[in-house]
Protein backbone atom coordinates (compact mmCIF):
# COMPACT_ATOMS: atom_id res chain seq x y z
CA UNK A 1 0.00 0.00 0.00
CA UNK A 2 1.19 3.36 -1.08
CA UNK A 3 1.01 6.58 1.50
CA UNK A 4 -1.95 8.67 -0.33
CA UNK A 5 -3.77 5.00 0.34
CA UNK A 6 -3.38 4.81 3.84
CA UNK A 7 -4.22 8.83 3.75
CA UNK A 8 -7.33 8.26 2.19
CA UNK A 9 -8.16 5.29 4.14
CA UNK A 10 -7.93 6.98 7.29
CA UNK A 11 -9.67 9.97 5.76
CA UNK A 12 -12.31 7.63 5.05
CA UNK A 13 -12.40 5.94 8.10
CA UNK A 14 -12.57 8.94 10.54
CA UNK A 15 -11.21 6.91 13.48
CA UNK A 16 -8.25 6.00 14.77
CA UNK A 17 -8.99 3.24 17.68
CA UNK A 18 -5.58 3.66 20.31
CA UNK A 19 -5.27 0.41 21.64
CA UNK A 20 -3.63 0.57 24.75
CA UNK A 21 -3.03 -2.69 26.85
CA UNK A 22 -1.44 -4.83 29.59
CA UNK A 23 -0.48 -7.56 27.34
CA UNK A 24 -0.27 -8.64 23.45
CA UNK A 25 -3.11 -10.69 24.37
CA UNK A 26 -5.51 -7.98 25.12
CA UNK A 27 -4.11 -5.83 22.51
CA UNK A 28 -5.33 -8.71 19.66
CA UNK A 29 -8.49 -9.68 21.52
CA UNK A 30 -9.61 -5.37 21.37
CA UNK A 31 -8.17 -5.46 17.60
CA UNK A 32 -10.45 -8.31 17.04
CA UNK A 33 -13.31 -7.03 18.41
CA UNK A 34 -12.90 -3.55 16.56
CA UNK A 35 -12.52 -5.25 13.48
CA UNK A 36 -15.84 -6.98 13.98
CA UNK A 37 -17.03 -3.54 14.45
CA UNK A 38 -16.38 -2.44 11.11
CA UNK A 39 -13.21 0.28 11.63
CA UNK A 40 -10.30 -1.32 10.25
CA UNK A 41 -8.39 1.38 11.62
CA UNK A 42 -5.89 0.62 14.09
CA UNK A 43 -2.98 2.40 16.38
CA UNK A 44 -0.64 0.00 18.83
CA UNK A 45 1.44 2.54 21.06
CA UNK A 46 4.31 1.52 22.26
CA UNK A 47 3.13 1.17 25.52
CA UNK A 48 1.95 -2.19 24.56
CA UNK A 49 4.31 -4.68 25.39
CA UNK A 50 6.32 -5.95 22.82
CA UNK A 51 4.25 -3.35 20.46
CA UNK A 52 6.39 -3.90 17.64
CA UNK A 53 6.07 -7.44 17.86
CA UNK A 54 2.48 -6.70 17.93
CA UNK A 55 2.65 -4.75 14.86
CA UNK A 56 4.06 -7.43 12.91
CA UNK A 57 1.34 -10.28 13.72
CA UNK A 58 -1.47 -7.69 12.79
CA UNK A 59 0.37 -7.23 9.43
CA UNK A 60 0.96 -10.90 8.69
CA UNK A 61 -2.56 -11.53 9.71
CA UNK A 62 -4.51 -9.51 8.61
CA UNK A 63 -2.21 -7.74 5.76
CA UNK A 64 -4.42 -5.55 3.26
CA UNK A 65 -7.87 -5.87 5.31
CA UNK A 66 -6.56 -3.62 7.83
CA UNK A 67 -3.97 0.08 8.33
CA UNK A 68 -2.04 -0.95 11.41
CA UNK A 69 0.14 1.72 12.48
CA UNK A 70 2.15 2.65 15.69
CA UNK A 71 1.36 5.05 18.29
CA UNK A 72 3.20 6.95 21.26
CA UNK A 73 5.99 6.68 18.78
CA UNK A 74 8.89 9.52 20.42
CA UNK A 75 11.85 9.04 18.33
CA UNK A 76 13.27 8.35 14.56
CA UNK A 77 14.55 4.78 16.04
CA UNK A 78 10.92 3.65 17.31
CA UNK A 79 9.47 4.75 14.61
CA UNK A 80 11.57 2.50 11.80
CA UNK A 81 11.29 -0.16 13.78
CA UNK A 82 7.74 -0.01 13.72
CA UNK A 83 7.66 0.38 9.98
CA UNK A 84 10.14 -2.37 9.64
CA UNK A 85 7.65 -4.37 11.27
CA UNK A 86 4.38 -3.54 9.03
CA UNK A 87 3.02 0.00 10.49
CA UNK A 88 1.85 1.64 8.05
CA UNK A 89 1.34 5.14 9.85
CA UNK A 90 3.53 6.52 12.60
CA UNK A 91 1.79 8.75 15.40
CA UNK A 92 3.28 10.47 17.73
CA UNK A 93 1.89 12.65 21.52
CA UNK A 94 4.40 15.19 20.76
CA UNK A 95 6.62 17.18 18.15
CA UNK A 96 9.80 15.60 16.74
CA UNK A 97 11.30 16.62 13.78
CA UNK A 98 13.64 13.55 13.60
CA UNK A 99 10.46 11.11 13.77
CA UNK A 100 9.07 13.00 10.72
CA UNK A 101 11.99 12.64 8.23
CA UNK A 102 12.28 8.96 9.07
CA UNK A 103 8.63 8.63 8.11
CA UNK A 104 8.60 10.80 4.68
CA UNK A 105 11.97 8.78 4.27
CA UNK A 106 10.22 5.65 4.27
CA UNK A 107 6.98 7.14 2.70
CA UNK A 108 4.98 6.04 5.65
CA UNK A 109 2.44 8.49 6.91
CA UNK A 110 3.20 10.47 9.41
CA UNK A 111 1.01 12.13 12.53
CA UNK A 112 3.01 14.25 14.75
CA UNK A 113 0.95 15.80 18.10
CA UNK A 114 1.08 19.69 18.78
CA UNK A 115 -0.96 21.39 20.41
CA UNK A 116 -0.63 25.40 19.88
CA UNK A 117 -1.08 26.94 16.43
CA UNK A 118 2.83 27.67 16.23
CA UNK A 119 3.63 23.97 16.98
CA UNK A 120 0.53 22.63 14.56
CA UNK A 121 2.52 24.60 11.69
CA UNK A 122 5.58 23.60 12.48
CA UNK A 123 4.57 19.82 12.40
CA UNK A 124 2.11 20.49 8.80
CA UNK A 125 5.67 22.27 7.15
CA UNK A 126 8.24 19.77 8.61
CA UNK A 127 6.12 17.32 6.27
CA UNK A 128 2.86 16.04 9.12
CA UNK A 129 0.44 14.10 6.35
CA UNK A 130 -2.20 14.29 9.63
CA UNK A 131 -1.56 17.02 12.60
CA UNK A 132 -2.45 15.22 16.28
CA UNK A 133 -4.10 17.78 18.59
CA UNK A 134 -3.08 16.55 21.80
CA UNK A 135 -4.92 16.89 24.97
CA UNK A 136 -7.89 18.20 22.56
CA UNK A 137 -9.65 18.67 25.76
CA UNK A 138 -7.05 20.61 27.34
CA UNK A 139 -7.40 22.92 24.97
CA UNK A 140 -10.98 23.17 24.77
CA UNK A 141 -12.67 20.42 23.11
CA UNK A 142 -14.37 20.61 19.61
CA UNK A 143 -14.11 24.98 19.63
CA UNK A 144 -10.52 24.96 19.98
CA UNK A 145 -10.40 22.93 16.96
CA UNK A 146 -12.73 25.05 14.92
CA UNK A 147 -10.57 28.10 16.03
CA UNK A 148 -7.50 26.25 14.64
CA UNK A 149 -9.30 25.32 11.35
CA UNK A 150 -10.72 28.96 11.17
CA UNK A 151 -6.68 30.25 9.72
CA UNK A 152 -5.29 27.12 9.29
CA UNK A 153 -7.88 25.32 6.67
CA UNK A 154 -5.50 22.98 4.91
CA UNK A 155 -3.85 21.23 7.46
CA UNK A 156 -5.68 17.47 8.88
CA UNK A 157 -6.05 17.56 12.14
CA UNK A 158 -6.99 14.53 14.45
CA UNK A 159 -8.01 15.84 17.90
CA UNK A 160 -6.97 13.27 20.38
CA UNK A 161 -7.98 13.41 23.91
CA UNK A 162 -11.66 13.31 25.74
CA UNK A 163 -12.84 11.91 22.38
CA UNK A 164 -16.18 10.13 23.17
CA UNK A 165 -18.92 9.14 21.88
CA UNK A 166 -20.51 12.31 22.79
CA UNK A 167 -18.14 14.42 21.73
CA UNK A 168 -17.31 12.58 18.58
CA UNK A 169 -19.59 14.84 16.26
CA UNK A 170 -19.12 17.85 17.46
CA UNK A 171 -15.30 17.27 16.81
CA UNK A 172 -16.15 16.40 12.66
CA UNK A 173 -18.01 19.43 12.88
CA UNK A 174 -15.80 21.26 14.05
CA UNK A 175 -13.27 20.63 11.01
CA UNK A 176 -11.36 17.24 12.43
CA UNK A 177 -10.26 15.37 9.35
CA UNK A 178 -10.31 11.86 11.66
CA UNK A 179 -10.87 11.48 15.69
CA UNK A 180 -8.01 9.48 17.83
CA UNK A 181 -10.15 7.48 20.28
CA UNK A 182 -8.69 5.89 23.45
CA UNK A 183 -10.37 4.62 26.61
CA UNK A 184 -13.82 5.45 25.03
CA UNK A 185 -13.39 3.06 22.12
CA UNK A 186 -10.82 0.36 23.89
CA UNK A 187 -11.80 -0.41 26.85
CA UNK A 188 -9.57 -2.90 28.00
CA UNK A 189 -11.74 -3.29 31.24
CA UNK A 190 -14.30 -4.44 29.13
CA UNK A 191 -11.55 -7.01 27.84
CA UNK A 192 -10.96 -8.46 31.01
CA UNK A 193 -14.81 -9.35 31.69
CA UNK A 194 -14.84 -11.13 28.59
CA UNK A 195 -17.37 -8.39 27.10
CA UNK A 196 -14.99 -7.83 23.98
CA UNK A 197 -18.68 -7.31 22.16
CA UNK A 198 -18.81 -4.15 24.10
CA UNK A 199 -15.78 -2.46 22.21
CA UNK A 200 -17.49 -4.36 18.86
CA UNK A 201 -21.07 -2.03 19.33
CA UNK A 202 -18.76 1.18 20.95
CA UNK A 203 -16.61 0.57 17.32
CA UNK A 204 -20.17 0.66 15.26
CA UNK A 205 -21.45 3.54 17.10
CA UNK A 206 -18.16 5.74 16.84
CA UNK A 207 -18.50 4.75 12.87
CA UNK A 208 -22.06 5.79 12.39
CA UNK A 209 -21.39 9.53 14.47
CA UNK A 210 -18.61 10.23 12.06
CA UNK A 211 -20.76 9.38 9.51
CA UNK A 212 -23.69 11.66 10.10
CA UNK A 213 -21.77 14.19 11.26
CA UNK A 214 -19.91 14.60 7.98
CA UNK A 215 -23.23 14.74 6.60
CA UNK A 216 -24.69 17.94 8.48
CA UNK A 217 -21.49 19.38 8.73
Amino acid sequence: MNKSEAIRWIKETGIIPVVRAASADEAMRAIEAIKEGGVSVLEITMTVPGAVRVIEEVAARYGSSVLVGAGTVLDSETARACILAGAQFVVSPALDMDMIACCRTYSITVVPGAMTPTEVLQAWRAGADFVKVFPANAMGGASYIKSLKAPLPQIEIVPTGGVSLETAAAFIKAGASALGVGTDLVDIKAIREGRDSLITERARHFAQIVKEARKIS
